[in-house]
């Protein structure tokens, strides 16, 4: 037997183990998020718990396995060279499209995406064979059709009413226990939890246990005969333990229930999700090992049909462990993981914060249409039912900028919902994705929980909104990509296997450079919040001296640039330039508001300093940005440069910005500010300068020593420079204060 097919294998393992990474990377976040979000426990604990959970599921691997072999296309119409080169198509695809969502974490289904890869390279090699040679075939003789629009169906069915379930439950815990949930909790904290547990139980009990190949049909046939006495037997038992551990020991219990729905989701994802990484893999070393007995035995392998693919399959434990123990240390390192979660969590935290979407034309039509739903039936309900209700609903406020994202009842809920949902669907042989469900129906909590206010509600949705759209993507893309990869590999053979592993490298380092540039952009706007005076005035002084100094470094760079005409810096210019005013942009939307709150009653004074500070930096490096704009659309587009005249006029702004700022800095390092009058004094004569400069301009212009465009832009640099140099003025003058304030403050 040709050696290409032992190159593929070890290809499919590699892909296998990359595809471990990259799914874990998003799937992590069915089973992490409520914990996490709900800050249940330390997270080591949390993924000490999840860790458990995948070691114990991966035993019991076996969901997805016979779709992967059988699922969506007949084995029996493959031969061996072709089925290895479907499997390949699919691992190199899934492994491009999982890394793409988490680069920009986004939760995507790795169930969706496998049936619909395995759908497309099927289409691809049963096309090839048509085209090729069998000339009276058809199609439908090779495609599994109706199972595959089964599992389609009920895949994206599940969106829906994992949202509407979510949202009703959620409602109705909300106002039976209300935000303030603890004083009612003490008395019926251990039935609510016994209920959570049966349906955790009966999650781990359909989903995993008669899901295993390691089950046998007689336990399988005892276990469903008498499912609703174990039920009950849990329900009863979880009740006792729980009101123990609460009364007398005076345990959280919600704890345990938001740690034992992750364990038992974990469980599930390495149980049944598992195989969407290593299925294909596992498929292909089976029919690797059937073709090498062929061979040895002198047959041809060229024509072998895999026949044997269409059989029951149990996975060899060996492999099942070491894909668990890659997951674990993918859960535990990843950050990929992480920014996936993240995403999640950020959709469901109830209050404000960093939003990492923007409005959409679509979220913002359904907010009006929610808005006036809402009003209508404010007018038709009676008073004293909507003020019951809406004392149910009062959220308990709080300014620590460390408090959890939502509460445990929330999390509660998110998980013993999911959990339900995915094991009725389980028993009622209706395929679900995990991921699916466990998002729609955190979203569906956090709408019912009012966590989508008017300050968040059209960003939210719109974050929603993408996630499905990138759903739906995932099943186009899924099937094109995976189509092409597959006509690829049948007419490219060898040369097409390595080019396009080739490509996956390079795809993966680019796609890793991406996700820590978002990494970055993500941490500037989650900067700690401020809770001291004195930490204020330090961090104040820094920023105002790097702002200062980079819009004076940026403000000459592009005079300089303009003048040589030099399109690669000052398109490196203009990107700073718009950083800094990003930056600055997110401080005072997300930061400047945080930071008020957490300074003591008597500081107003200083929060008044503080907040002018922000302001004045912001429009300095909203200037900024204006002009590295307008020169670098002006050399882009080829216009006359400026003379030396003009660009030494420009300079002699940028010249006595740097004495001013110079005789500042010292001040600020002498922390002696009794020559501040000097500074003002400078200003006036800058401010004196801008008219000058502008006649002079003028005068070039009606001598047509200078184009219309040439005078335009700098008439236009000059007006922004002089709001700079006001605004520097602004921003010094301010943080002056700011210090006088904390000085007094603290004498």
């Amino acid at each position: 037997m040709s050696n290409i097919f032992l190159i593929i294998i070890l290809v499919l393992l590699g892909l296998a183990v990359l595809d471990l990474v990259v799914g874990v990377s998003n799937d992590a976040v069915n089973f992490l998020n409520s914990s996490i979000g709900s800050k249940a426990a330390p997270l080591w604990v949390i993924l000490t718990v999840a860790t458990v959970g995948i070691l114990l599921g991966s035993l019991f691997s076996g969901g997805m396995m016979e779709i992967a072999r059988s699922g969506v296309f007949f084995p029996s119409k493959f031969t061996f060279p072709e089925i290895m080169m479907l499997f390949l198509a699919v691992m190199i695809t899934d492994v491009i499209l999982l890394d793409v969502f988490n680069t920009f974490g986004l939760p995507t289904s790795t169930t969706v995406s496998l049936v619909f890869e395995l759908l497309g390279s099927a289409v691809a090699v049963s096309l090839f064979k048509i085209w090729e040679s069998d000339a009276g075939a058809s199609l439908s003789e090779y495609i599994n059709a109706g199972k595959s629009i089964a599992i389609i169906s009920g895949i994206f069915i599940s969106i829906a009413i994992a949202f509407v379930c979510g949202t009703v439950v959620m409602y109705i815990s909300r106002v039976i226990f209300s935000f303030n949930y603890k004083i009612l909790f003490k008395y019926f904290g251990a039935l609510w939890s016994g209920l959570a547990f049966v349906g955790i139980a009966y999650f781990v009990i359909f989903k995993v246990l008669l899901a295993s190949t390691l089950i046998s049909e007689e336990t399988t046939a005892f276990i469903n005969a008498n499912i609703g006495t174990f039920l009950w037997v849990i329900f009863l038992v979880s009740t006792l333990i729980m009101a123990v551990l609460q009364h007398l020991f005076k345990v959280n219990i919600l704890v345990i229930v938001v740690l034992a729905g992750t364990m038992s989701l974990a469980m599930s994802f390495a149980g049944n999700d598992l195989v969407n990484f290593i299925g294909p893999f596992m498929a292909a070393l089976n029919s690797f090992q059937i073709a090498s007995d062929v061979a040895a035995a002198g047959g041809s392998i060229d024509n072998l049909y895999m026949n044997a693919l269409s059989e029951p399959v149990k996975a060899d434990w060996r492999y099942l462990m070491g894909a668990g123990i890659v997951m674990i240390l993918t859960l535990w390192f990843s950050k990929k993981a992480r920014t996936v979660t993240k995403t999640e969590v950020s959709l469901a935290r109830q209050g404000e914060g960093v939003e990492r979407f923007s409005s959409s034309q679509a979220s913002r039509a359904l907010v009006r249409s929610a808005i006036d739903f809402s009003r209508l039936m404010e007018k038709i309900t009676p008073s004293k039912v909507k003020n019951f209700f809406e004392s149910r609903f009062e959220a308990v406020p709080s300014h620590d900028p460390n408090a959890p994202s939502f509460d445990l009842i929330r999390a509660s809920v998110n998980l013993t919902v999911s959990a339900l949902l995915i094991s009725l669907g389980t028993s009622l042989k209706l395929p679900l994705s995990t991921t699916y469900v466990t998002f729609m129906v955190a979203m569906g909590t956090s709408l019912a929980d009012r966590a989508w206010g008017r300050e968040s509600a059209v960003y939210r949705i719109t974050g929603v909104l993408t996630v499905i759209g990138g759903w739906l993507l995932t099943a186009l893309i899924a099937f094109s990509v995976s189509m092409l990869v597959g006509f690829a590999l049948m007419y490219g053979k060898i040369y097409a296997v390595y080019g396009l592993l080739i490509l996956v490298v390079v795809l993966l380092i680019q796609f890793a450079s991406v996700h820590r540039r978002r990494e970055r952009k993500e941490s500037a706007k989650n900067s700690p919040v401020l809770n001291d005076e004195e930490a204020i005035l330090l961090q104040c002084t820094e920023a105002v001296k790097q702002t200062i100094e980079t819009t004076i470094r940026i403000y000459g760079g592009t005079l300089e640039a303009l003048h040589t005409e030099d399109r690669k810096m000052i398109r490196k210019l203009y990107k700073e330039a718009d950083i800094l005013n990003t930056s600055w942009k997110d401080k005072r939307t997300y930061e400047v508001l945080p930071t008020l709150r957490q300074l003591q009653p008597g500081a107003l004074e200083i929060g008044q300093y503080y907040v002018q500070i922000v302001d004045f930096s912001h429009e300095i490096s909203k200037s900024l940005r204006v002009i590295t704009e307008a020169s670098h659309t002006y050399v882009e587009n080829n216009h006359e440069p400026f003379s030396r005249e003009q660009l030494d006029d420009l300079m002699s702004i940028s010249e006595a910005f740097i004495d001013v700022f110079n005789e500042y800095a010292k001040m600020v390092e002498a922390n002696d500010y009794h020559s501040y009058n000097n500074i003002r004094n400078k200003q006036i004569k800058i401010s004196e300068m801008f008219s000058e400069l502008t006649k002079k301009q003028i005068k070039r212009a009606k001598a047509n020593e200078s184009g219309t465009r040439n005078s335009i832009l700098f008439l236009n640099i000059l007006n922004e420079a002089k709001l700079i140099s006001l605004q520097i003025n602004n921003l010094m003058r301010a943080r002056f204060r700011l210090f006088s304030s904390v000085t007094n403050k603290i004498t």
